[in-house]
């Protein structure tokens, strides 16, 4: 990791116009400074303009959790990274940076790099000019800045799970846009009413917070992202340190159980196939959601969870469920129960709460 000391003659004073969610953890007010030298790394907090408007897929996550248009001209904070989408936008984080480069924004919560593909129906994404790095200082009294850099929390590696008990359910989904957030919100919601402290986080994707905040919505006490680590997009060499490291920090808060939603697909670029080939995670969890497209994707996901990581999901939910044919194939085909998230929330949370509780006990509430 490059660490650079910058005088603060050499300095650049800037006013940001929005500063983006991926940057949450920097702390930083529109008033910023940059510098030209710029690492040209993930999790490299930078400032760039916009170049050109759009009339799609132009919204941006502010800091503040609040979406944003997006307009030319905009000076906006985000922070570099990659992202290998199936829908949206793939692109890579530059060998090199330097003010006047061009990158893109690859995502709705600040991501920038240079685009590789892009879906056709979103449109092409913004460009943007490199004003260059936007600098912290964090030696008390001194005008000496450091490039910023995303989240703040260290990641645990190497040590033992020990959760304590605490049930563990994961929602996983067969790709992007399956309704995986949906139906951990309509699972949180059910056992907030049945009386139990539920913590989550997200484990996997590319950084934007509106799953976790929608899940605080849905009644999670406390959450986490892997942003909050530092980490911009997972990867299968970065996911399960990430997800063993959350789970461990949300059971020293000794919930009465957890959630977290795996981001994008069981096949993907993402980690979730490594986290699930964690033996000790693997191990720990009590449920296994899946959310799925269709007939199809629900068959294709749960015969992968079954034959490659001896997996049997607890409950089958997503777009495959939106009505009761396909709830009905479901049953019949592979011999799973099914329930949908948007119509049929408190049925989805009690299947898994049933599941829940042929594993482990969870707190008296539950049974009330």
């Amino acid at each position: 990791m490059h660490i650079a000391l910058i005088n603060m003659h050499t300095m650049k004073r800037v006013f940001a116009d929005k500063i983006a969610s991926v940057a949450l953890g920097c702390r930083l007010t529109p008033d910023i400074r940059l510098s030209d030298e710029i690492p040209s790394e993930e999790g490299v907090v930078i400032a760039v303009e916009v170049l050109d408007d759009k009339t799609s897929y132009n919204q941006l996550e502010l800091a503040s959790g609040r979406m944003a248009t997006v307009r030319k001209g905009d000076v906006l904070v985000g922070a570099l990274g990659h992202r290998k989408a199936l829908f949206g936008y793939s692109g890579h984080v530059p060998e090199s940076l330097q003010p006047g480069g061009l990158v893109h924004l690859l995502n709705l919560g600040g991501v920038l790099g240079v685009c590789d593909d892009y879906d056709r129906a979103r449109g092409a994404p913004f460009p943007c000019k490199v004003l260059g790095a936007v600098l912290s200082f964090p030696f008390l009294g001194e005008r000496i800045g450091v490039s910023a850099r995303v989240g703040g929390f260290e990641i645990d590696r190497g040590r033992p799970l020990r959760l304590g008990g605490i049930p563990v359910i994961a929602v996983a989904g067969s790709c992007m846009d399956a309704g995986k957030t949906a139906a951990a919100c309509a699972i949180l919601a059910r056992m907030r009413h049945r009386g139990l402290v539920v913590d989550a986080f997200k484990a996997t994707g590319v950084s934007a917070r509106r799953d976790i905040l929608a899940m605080e919505d849905a009644g999670a006490r406390s959450t986490l992202i892997f942003t909050d680590f530092g980490i911009v997009t997972t990867t299968s060499e970065n996911a399960p340190a990430l997800a063993r490291t959350m789970l461990q920090r949300l059971a020293s808060k000794e919930p009465d159980a957890i959630l977290f939603e795996l981001g994008d697909g069981l096949l993907g670029a993402y980690g979730v196939e490594a986290i699930l080939d964690d033996p000790e995670i693997r191990a720990s969890l009590s449920a296994v959601v899946l959310s799925a497209n269709d007939p199809v994707a629900a068959w294709g996901g749960a015969t992968l969870l079954r034959d490659r990581f001896g997996i049997e999901p607890a409950v089958v939910t997503g777009p495959a469920t939106d009505n009761a044919v396909g709830v009905e194939i479901i049953r019949e085909r592979l011999g799973l129960p099914a329930a949908n998230a948007l119509t049929a929330g408190a049925a989805l949370g009690d299947l898994v709460l049933e599941q829940v509780l042929q594993k482990r006990p969870l707190s008296t509430a539950a049974s009330q």
